[in-house]
């Protein structure tokens, strides 16, 4: 055994990104579930509490439809920046959720220059941008110092991100890996379990964390955190606590989180862990 590695696995901060609210999900599925500035301001100030150093952040148009508008992002980027200071990184989501194709997900992402953003592999890499637009982009995120979080909803998926990386499409960065849990499965469950294809393809070369989809998205953080991974956890994918009860909050799920790491000995990180580790040189 490398004991060196598995003090470093265990020394590593868990980085808890709290995702409250998601492109779906609305009010009525549960009443805490944030959809306006407002809302999410106060759903980020009480996760910071409960340990999440980063927020994956949704928009919805007026009508509570997913967005991604610019000026709306804008906006509520200013009003949960106001709520919570430098305390957490508010990353933003590019995701298609149905409604935009990858040009726009592209230009959305250029126009509006965030600290940090989530993107979907499967969802850019598209035959109207190819691997020259691909390229473009990737460089330009860089370029622009933003942190960038590669969503991968399967084992395909990794194993294309890793041929990117090894043609040189994607430049040398600090990337960090989203492994999806439960997404495509019946039911949309996910196990613990479901990691470990994930793992089992993993160079080793990239951090990465999971979420999971469902009333096992406890158990599959910490799974994560005894492999070296981090968590994303939130309404977006799971309503219920691990006891499965409704929870009160997305707080409570970001506290089971942070509990599990840190009865395993993971320090929780913090928004300025996250800085210093994601944001390109």
């Amino acid at each position: 055994m490398n004991t060196a590695a598995t003090h470093a696995q265990w020394s590593d901060p868990l980085i808890i990104t709290v995702a409250p609210n998601g492109a779906y999900k609305q009010p009525s599925d549960h009443p805490a579930l944030p959809i306006t500035p407002q809302t999410l301001a106060a759903t980020a100030r009480a996760c910071r509490d409960a340990g999440a150093a980063m927020i994956h952040m949704h928009i919805r148009d007026a009508q509570g439809r997913h967005s991604l508008d610019v000026d709306g992002y804008r906006e509520a980027q200013r009003v949960v920046r106001e709520a919570v200071g430098t305390q957490m990184v508010i990353q933003i989501t590019s995701e298609a959720a149905g409604v935009y194709q990858a040009l726009e997900q592209i230009a959305m992402v250029e126009a509006l220059r965030p600290e940090a953003v989530s993107i979907g592999l499967r969802e850019i890499d598209r035959p109207e941008v190819g691997e020259e637009g691909l390229a473009r982009f990737f460089a330009g995120l860089v370029r622009e110092r933003a942190m960038v979080q590669v969503i991968l909803y399967d084992v395909a998926d990794l194993r294309r991100w890793q041929a990117l990386r090894a043609r040189g499409v994607v430049p040398e960065a600090p990337w960090f890996l989203l492994f999806v849990l439960g997404r495509y499965s019946a039911g949309q469950t996910s196990r613990p379990q479901d990691l470990l294809p994930f793992l089992a393809a993993h160079d080793g070369g990239e951090p990465w964390a999971v979420c999971a989809f469902g009333a096992a998205e406890n158990s599959c953080v910490a799974a994560a955190a005894v492999f070296g991974g981090h968590a994303r956890v939130g309404f977006e994918n799971n309503l219920l606590t691990k006891d499965g009860l409704t929870a009160p909050d997305n707080a409570a799920l970001v506290r089971q989180a942070a509990d599990a790491a840190l009865a395993l000995g993971r320090p929780l990180a913090t928004a300025d862990d996250i800085r210093q580790r994601f944001t390109p040189r």
